[in-house]
């Protein structure tokens, strides 16, 4: 048995976490005072936004009532970031601060946070002039996100202008395109120059010198602009070091690579509900997942963002959470990404067994180990396994095969006497108690072993397979005998021994498919104690919720078959996030964070439906299993360009009388599969 670290650490991270934001400069401090998402309003609407025809969503702001309102959105390329801050102010006027993140422009000191980063105000513009007078005020009428950020102006000339913000793809930076229109009945002479913003940073602060950042026009032009008239017009920021030439940047390019990049991701993985509100937020959450990946000096690394997380990795952001969901999107990207990460751990799995290092920084130049050990050797188990089972390639399966197993192994030489893995604290780092052995690193020790089981024999390694199955079985009944318990007049689990308070990670072991505490834990997830309107509490009585544990406790409430409750709390969440005060993605946490939409979570709210309401389960390189949680009110529901296993499928699941046909079509051989079921049984699929 392992012994716990110094507890005083993990306070100490905790709070040097939560200061990260206090302690940045004015020209990087990520959120403006006004971009504050922890107050609503009284009169705030229910649903601010709505589904529009493109897509995507829309806020009428013309309409509005409840200002000023004020939201951020994150959006990411190969090469930057921006954390879009912007608003309506009750004299119905546009604020916004774009603040603009270089991770492969590192500062110093070179550590987690040392990105690049920038703040360009509303004011810093492109300069326009309606017949010589300056246009100053704009007046937003409706705000639309699908992908891009897009928002149509009024102004005080007569010129409409709608401006239509995104990532540079491969170029580092932001673009906006504007759309300027005559909507006189008189030609306006349009004149746009440049802002010709340029900031250059101290040498002494960079890792390769000094950095430049420049926000400008790609043209400055006088014209005439006949009534009804429309001209475009792009406007950037991006960075480089000092002395580098100026950025040639395609515009064109750009615009129809964020098209595809977009069109791509919401053509695969399609999910088809009753519920188009749970159908977009899927279709906007794989966007979110799948963007945030940067082209580092060590390859492709997927990064949760927020200002503060880039160019590098952890255990359970990518090894755990999203990484096991790109195979069924089949995004080359995230899929190439996803391998790159766990070849990189690969290095730091020693034959003392030492503990696995939380994080890859600084572009894979170093690491971040601050919290002690997370249960990090069970994380990266659980997600590698469930990757490459998914990901069916052999060749890949073969290569991680051995990091799976060290971790495994390390995993299972912390076991305490009573049979459950030790470990410093979970993914919350110290922000919450975790004892000596927390439900969560035991329960993904469990699921990774039935996973590696699986793996070993489609691997032909039948020795192994049967070992990490009683392994399983040993740790299943030792998370029962250790972990169960009644809590508050719940049959559910305690986190740890000694724990008095209910925590919503409880929700941990449906996930992994153990269900005999399934209906006392549902019932706890979604009692008072926890659920609070916007979520899950992080833990009874406290204020504080993280969604992870949230997007967790859905995923696990369907898997074990609570299925028309967690959709009615699924759907209210899906509204909240999608429609409501803070949109359009999942976010990471609340009061620390300001909800940043940190990507990993989207990953995690994908897999709501892939592996809870259709309980997909990988089995092997070509199989899987099934247990459909077809909601009692709804017909049909459908999974559309599946890409996984190495295949390409649908499915349908379709109610018939008190059972469930469900339907398998395999694109490649278009042979279809299928299965008459009562709900709850587990169907086996071999592709």
């Amino acid at each position: 048995m392992k012994i716990s670290k110094n507890k005083a650490l993990f306070l100490t991270t905790a709070l040097m976490l939560m200061l990260t934001a206090a302690c940045q400069s004015p020209e990087a401090r990520f959120f403006p005072s006004w971009a504050f998402t922890g107050n609503i309003k009284a009169d705030a609407p229910a649903q601010r936004w709505t589904l529009n025809g493109n897509s995507g969503i829309s806020w009428n702001v013309a309409e509005e009532k409840s200002l000023p309102h004020y939201d951020h959105i994150e959006m990411a390329g190969l090469k930057s970031a921006s954390l879009i801050s912007y608003g309506v102010t009750e004299e119905k006027t546009l604020v916004m601060q774009r603040h603009v993140i270089w991770p492969m422009l590192r500062t110093i000191p070179n550590n987690t946070h040392a990105s690049l980063a920038h703040n360009v105000m509303e004011e810093t513009r492109p300069q326009i002039k309606a017949d010589g007078k300056p246009v100053t005020a704009y007046y937003p009428q409706e705000i639309s996100i699908a992908g891009n950020l897009e928002i149509d102006c009024s102004t005080d000339s007569p010129l409409e202008i709608k401006r239509t913000s995104w990532p540079g793809i491969d170029v580092p930076g932001l673009i906006e395109e504007w759309t300027v229109t005559n909507s006189s009945s008189t030609a306006v002479r349009l004149d746009v120059a440049s802002p010709g913003y340029s900031f250059t940073t101290k040498a002494s602060e960079g890792v390769t010198g000094a950095y430049t950042i420049t926000a400008s026009t790609l043209e400055e032009f006088s014209e005439e602009l006949a009534p009804g008239a429309a001209r475009t017009f792009y406007f950037y920021i991006t960075a480089a070091e000092a002395g580098k030439p100026k950025q040639n940047i395609d515009a064109a390019a750009q615009v129809q690579a964020r098209k595809d990049q977009v069109s791509g991701l919401w053509n695969a993985l399609v999910l088809n509900t009753p519920d188009p509100v749970l159908n977009r937020a899927f279709q906007f959450a794989k966007l979110r997942a799948s963007e945030s990946i940067f082209k580092t000096k060590n390859g492709l690394m997927h990064a949760p963002g927020g200002a503060s997380y880039y160019a590098a990795l952890w255990t359970n952001d990518q090894c755990e959470y999203v990484n096991p969901f790109f195979p069924f999107t089949g995004y080359a990207t995230g899929n190439d990404q996803s391998i790159n990460c766990y070849r990189l751990y690969k290095q730091f799995m020693d034959e003392n067994y030492n503990d696995l290092v939380t994080s890859i920084i600084a572009e894979g130049e170093g690491v971040w180990n601050g919290a002690g050990d997370r249960g990090d050797a069970a994380m990266y188990s659980y997600g590698a396994a469930r990757f490459a089972l998914t990901y069916g390639d052999r060749d890949i399966a073969e290569e991680l095969w051995p990091m799976i197993e060290w971790g495994l192994e390390y995993s299972r030489r912390q076991l305490t006497p009573d049979g459950v893995v030790a470990s410093d604290s979970d993914e919350l780092e110290g922000r919450f108690p975790t004892g000596d052995a927390n439900l969560c690193t035991s329960s993904l020790y469990y699921d990774a072993l039935i996973s590696a089981s699986g793996l070993a024999r489609s691997l032909g390694k039948k020795e192994e397979s049967i070992r990490y199955e009683k392994e399983a079985s040993a740790m299943r009944q030792a998370i029962e005998n250790h972990f169960g318990a009644e809590m508050e007049g719940f049959q559910t689990y305690r986190y740890f021994d000694g724990n008095k308070k209910l925590r919503s990670w409880i929700c941990i072991p449906l996930t992994a498919g153990i269900f005999n505490r399934a209906q006392g834990t549902t019932e706890t997830l979604y009692s008072d104690h926890l659920w609070f309107g916007n979520g899950m509490l992080t833990e009874a009585g406290s204020q504080t919720f993280w969604d992870r544990s949230t997007l967790y406790a859905f995923r696990g409430a369907l898997y074990a078959g609570e299925t028309d409750k967690t959709i009615r709390y699924l759907t209210d969440y899906s509204n909240k996030r999608l429609l409501g005060e803070h949109v359009p993605y999942p976010v990471e946490a609340w009061p620390e964070g300001n909800q940043k939409h940190l990507s990993a979570e989207s990953g995690l709210y994908c897999r709501i439906f892939t592996e809870g309401l259709f309980g997909i389960r990988p089995t092997g390189l070509r199989s899987f299993t099934m247990i459909p949680r077809l909601p009692s009110d709804w017909q049909k529901m459908e999974l559309n360009s599946i890409k996984a296993f190495q295949s390409s499928f649908d499915i349908r699941v379709d109610r018939e009388g008190d059972k469930l046909k469900v339907t398998v079509r395999v694109h490649e051989t278009n042979t279809i599969l299928e299965h008459r079921v009562v709900p709850g049984e587990v169907i086996d699929i071999s592709l």
